[in-house]
């Protein structure tokens, strides 16, 4: 069954071609997307991705129309879900951009909107018993700038990081900020463990402001585990016991290899055991 996608007010089939060369979006990544899980026809933590992307938008001054809320895109998430069939375990790829228009002279700066939709496998919500295998990109570095906290379509980043983890057959790649500090994962937030202390790299540093991460930093506090964001170097990095990735999608991923380092996953699979999959359990939480 071909799938549909829901874009402008509008569904069409999901291979329907929707700009043209003169798209902002296209020629300057002018725009923003949030990767969401519907997961029992609930739009998993979905208040806190709408927060994050009219945040950005505001940043990025797109003049949203009275329609245009979060009621009105989480509604149509939904529909979409459900006529796709991915209503009990899906990704969602929600993207806003720019129309057209040359660098100066938009034609407006209305919100077009793209939401797609695929299922997800049930070892989605599954432990990794075996852990990732990562490396670090080095040639392209994450600028920790005001738009760095953003999920931009400006994306290149972690498509350098990408081609290299496919090239190395690594499960994912990590970035490194412009001050040569761990950032992030081209797909996921990154947490280390040292003595049962746990350290994420800070927002300053030059992340996304995962929404994962978001969730997980309230919680570990709530649980009573000591906690700290702040910079990360990559000798903390390789000093770690255990480093874990999170993600909206995957909620943690343990890592058991970074080079010729090797982690164990102890307290990471604790934390999963207690705040994630109750999360995967209660979706709206």
């Amino acid at each position: 069954m071909s799938s549909v996608l829901f874009h402008d007010g509008q569904f069409f089939r999901d291979d329907k071609m929707l700009v043209g060369a003169g798209s902002r979006g296209l020629r300057y990544g002018d725009g923003v997307f949030e990767t969401m899980k519907v997961n029992r026809g609930t739009i998993q933590l979905g208040s806190q991705h709408m927060d994050r992307l009219f945040a950005a938008l505001q940043l990025l001054e797109f003049d949203c129309p009275g329609f245009f809320t979060s009621g009105y895109l989480l509604d149509k998430i939904k529909v979409l879900a459900t006529r796709n069939g991915h209503a009990s375990l899906g990704r969602i790829r929600l993207m806003v951009y720019r129309g057209n228009g040359g660098l100066y002279d938009p034609e407006n700066h209305y919100p077009h909107h793209i939401i797609q939709s695929w299922a997800l496998p049930p070892a989605n919500h599954q432990w990794n018993e075996n852990g990732m295998l990562l490396g670090i990109h080095r040639k392209a570095q994450k600028a920790a700038d005001v738009l760095a906290n953003c999920k931009t379509n400006n994306y290149l980043p972690y498509v350098m990081g990408a081609l290299e983890a496919k090239r190395q057959k690594w499960n994912d790649a990590l970035l490194m900020n412009t001050s040569g500090r761990v950032c992030e994962a081209t797909i996921a937030n990154i947490f280390l463990i040292q003595d049962r202390r746990l350290v994420t790299p800070s927002l300053p540093e030059g992340p996304v402001a995962g929404i994962m991460r978001q969730y997980l930093v309230r919680k570990i506090t709530e649980y009573g585990y000591d906690l700290s964001e702040q910079p990360v170097t990559e000798e903390q990095l390789l000093g770690a016991d255990e480093v874990f990735l999170t993600n909206s999608s995957y909620g943690i991923r343990w890592v058991g290899e970074i080079g010729a380092k090797k982690y164990t996953s102890h307290l990471t699979r604790a934390i999963y055991q207690e705040i994630i999959q109750p999360l995967f359990l209660s979706p709206s939480a």
